[in-house]
């Protein structure tokens, strides 16, 4: 099987820009720490009254600068992350936090959507450079009330970036490592502009390793670009703008039977064979995308600001394969062709082709508030605004003698026609979501110690579609709209303890795949459906958190319930794997996520996290006239115990870490007739400050070993299922299996990394 193809799957980017963190530097870090300095940079401070877990510059920085924001939060609770690739380019990874998927999962950038809006997933490999990242942050448990993002029930990734540096300066990073990587990343700061305040800075990075395994290579190029301009008492305007082109491998996802066979020779073939479709090259993924970001804080008084975030992006990607076309017997939707098609290199009438899953999105919108201090209130109301488009065509490009495509990209203009000149194509829709929301909380201040704060927010989402394939489907449209109350309490036992409870609610209606007829040979196979529910969920949370100087602690508890609870699969979509969408009814969830820093002495420390979840099925699952006996069954892809241990050493001449994640059983299939047994995966670094042996300025060497243990596992479920085995329904029909497929764990890898500020 292949990795999803979504507008995600294809590239599309949410990206906004950032600079390299500040502990690269030859500046100090600019990071404010209450209550004590955190070496490992592994569990910095919190105060919301809610599970939030973090990991800043100190540890960031001492990773392999290639690794994505998915890779770099594997350590902390909850967090399933499943990698098919150790240099973290490749499409073909996801994450889990609480047994909820990447789709369920709310991103944020610098305040700016990182999500489609079409289908929620968010990509990393996307994402800026790990070395252009301050802190990353994970609220396990659900989103902020201004997030600009739908669903969120299993939480929130947040991604803050360095600022363009007071002092005129530059940095370069270079890079060497296993399966022919180089990397180089290049970073010039204006400094402060004369006496206008402004500071910027121009970044640009390459990236470029074979595939680890099989054959192919992936290549990434990444400029950013920042300006920023602070007056007064707390004002402050930026102004990110980020290019971003890369042409990524999918790597094949196997069976559990193709697993037991090949191993991780599951892989696409590495010379082209005429008429096969299995060669590396009509799976590699280009995307090109433009993104910008003004975000704007404004102390309007004493006792009021005003914050926005306005945002805007165009992308363009394909997430090609292989397939076979015929001259004749083709349909364009229910209309059969009456003339053949023109196919180069066909041979008997049939011949190999690129088949394309092409996206073309533009992005816009904005999230603005006002916050007013009143009392012993704090009072905050705000608008959301967000309009987007998604053009999805899968169409067909011819390819030469060697296997080559004539047209990488997919472009419409290049594709194969039929005989009156009409665009050949299996998929061909264009989707507006037009999303309008308005919030409005209250934190109140009830005594020194003790904040209640409630909210309310409204969403409306709007889909209107048009189907460009003859059939009996034409336009679409579905409107929606969720009320979502919250509430929560936070307690200062004493200077170093906290407490606290909240209580939220999440909906996210059906991605937009649910909405569109499909066709095969001229019959329909699947109708669209604007009638299906939307996803809602209640969640609680009681937790503690002790901020010591040498140690540091949390451990919450948490309760979910879902009606309608939507999950992300796979499915084949005339031969292109396209995300899409089971409605697994209800679900309950409760467990207790912990995690605790350690730190002995100055120079070192000590990180261990953890979590036990009960995730079960709250109904049987309805298939075909059938019901699959599902109900108490445990929720896929959520492993019962999941632990994390790392730390980090720096001494201020020699640094290192260490970071191990293990992951329990994970079932691949709603009636738990499959799953993969757990894994444990270790990292290693080491490295020598030196610039105290040359001018002083920053200069550092680190040797980063990812995943060094090697273990040869199925690191995730990249397509579940009903059932893998054929079922008894409930009433008495047998209900053919299907075969779940996986994400091969990452093997070894080892980078060299050189670091120059100048």
């Amino acid at each position: 099987m292949r990795p999803p193809r979504s507008w995600l799957a294809l590239g599309v980017p949410v990206l906004l820009l950032a600079a390299p963190a500040a502990a690269q530097t030859a500046e100090p870090a600019e990071i404010r720490v209450v209550g004590h300095p955190d070496p490992a940079g592994l569990l910095p401070d919190q105060q919301a009254p809610k599970s939030q877990s973090a990991i800043s510059a100190d540890f960031i920085v001492k990773q392999a600068p290639t690794l994505n924001a998915f890779q770099l939060v594997t350590l902390l609770p909850g967090a399933n992350v499943a990698s098919s690739d150790p240099y973290g380019l490749s499409t073909s990874s996801s994450l889990t936090l609480r047994g909820l998927g990447q789709d369920e999962i709310g991103v944020l950038m610098e305040g700016a959507p990182q999500n489609d809006i079409g289908y929620y997933y968010a990509y990393p490999s996307q994402f800026a450079d790990p070395g252009n990242l301050r802190r990353i942050s994970i609220a396990q448990g659900s989103v902020d009330i201004d997030s600009p993002t739908l669903g969120g029930a299993g939480g929130l990734l947040s991604l803050a970036l360095d600022d363009p540096r007071a002092r005129a300066g530059g940095f370069v990073d270079l890079s060497l490592g296993s399966y022919a990587a180089r990397r180089g990343f290049v970073r010039i700061d204006s400094g402060t502009i004369g006496g206008t305040g402004l500071k910027a800075f121009l970044s640009y990075s390459n990236t470029r390793p074979d595939n680890w395994r099989g054959a192919g290579f992936d290549t990434r190029q990444h400029v950013d670009a920042k300006l920023l301009n602070e007056w007064g008492a707390g004002n402050r305007a930026s102004l990110a703008l980020s290019f971003n082109d890369a042409n990524s491998s999918s790597y094949p996802s196997p069976t559990l039977a193709d697993w037991q066979t090949l191993g991780r020779g599951f892989n696409y073939a590495r010379r082209y064979t005429p008429g096969a479709t299995d060669y590396w090259r009509l799976y590699r993924a280009p995307f090109h995308n433009l993104y910008a970001s003004a975000p704007v804080h404004l102390v309007l008084g004493e006792r009021l600001t005003f914050d926005s975030t306005s945002y805007a992006q165009f992308g363009y990607g394909n997430s090609p394969y292989g397939t076979q076309l015929t001259t004749t017997g083709n349909f364009l939707g229910t209309e059969e062709l009456a003339q053949p098609i023109a196919l180069p290199g066909a041979v008997d009438g049939v011949a190999t082709v690129l088949g394309n899953y092409t996206g073309d999105q533009f992005r816009g919108g904005s999230v603005a508030k006002l916050t007013l201090q009143a009392g012993s209130h704090r009072i905050t109301a705000g608008l959301w605004f967000d309009y987007g488009t998604d053009r999805v065509t899968q169409s067909y490009t011819s390819i030469d003698a060697d296997g080559r495509p004539t047209d990488r990209w997919g472009y419409r203009a290049k594709a194969i026609r039929t005989a009156d000149g009409r665009l050949l194509a299996y998929e061909n829709q264009r989707t507006v979501t037009v999303t309008k929301s308005f919030f409005l909380a209250d934190s109140i201040a009830v005594a020194p110690r003790l904040t209640v704060d409630v909210g309310f927010k409204g969403v409306d989402v709007l889909r209107n579609g048009r189907n460009y394939l003859p059939g009996p489907q034409d336009r679409v449209r579905i409107d929606s709209f969720a009320a979502l109350p919250r509430a929560a309490i936070h307690y200062r036992l004493d200077d170093r303890q906290q407490l606290f409870a909240n209580f939220t609610t999440n909906f996210r209606t059906p991605n937009e795949f649910t909405l569109y007829d499909s066709y095969a040979g001229g019959a329909l196979v699947a109708q669209g459906s604007n009638a299906l529910k939307n996803e809602y969920s209640v969640s609680e949370e009681l937790g503690y958190r002790f901020i010591g100087e040498a140690v540091s602690a949390s451990v919450t508890g948490f309760h979910y319930k879902f009606r309608n609870r939507q999950l992300a699969t796979v499915v084949d979509q005339g031969g292109a794997q396209v995300n899409a969408t089971l409605n697994a009814g209800g679900q309950t969830s409760y467990g207790v996520d912990a995690e605790i820093d350690y730190r002995p002495v100055a120079a070192v420390s000590l990180y261990l996290s953890g979590e036990y979840l009960h995730a079960r099925l709250d109904d049987d699952l309805p298939v075909g006239g059938d019901l699959l006996p599902t109900r108490g069954r445990h929720a896929v892809s959520s492993p019962t115990v999941q632990f994390g241990a790392g730390g980090t050493y720096d001494d201020g001449r020699f640094f290192g870490s260490i970071a191990s994640k293990y992951l329990g059983r994970q079932y691949a299939s709603f009636m738990n007739d499959e799953s993969i047994k757990g894994y444990a995966t270790l990292d290693l670094s080491i490295g020598v400050h030196l610039a105290d042996w040359l001018d002083g300025k920053r200069t550092d060497l680190r040797v980063n070993a990812i995943n060094v243990t090697d273990p040869h596992v199925l690191a995730g479920v990249q397509a579940v299922t009903p059932n893998a085995q054929d079922t008894i329904g409930r009433n008495g029909t047998v209900i053919a299996g299907q075969a779940p497929a996986y994400y091969i764990g990452s093997g070894a890898a080892v980078m060299a990394t050189l670091s120059r500020a100048f």
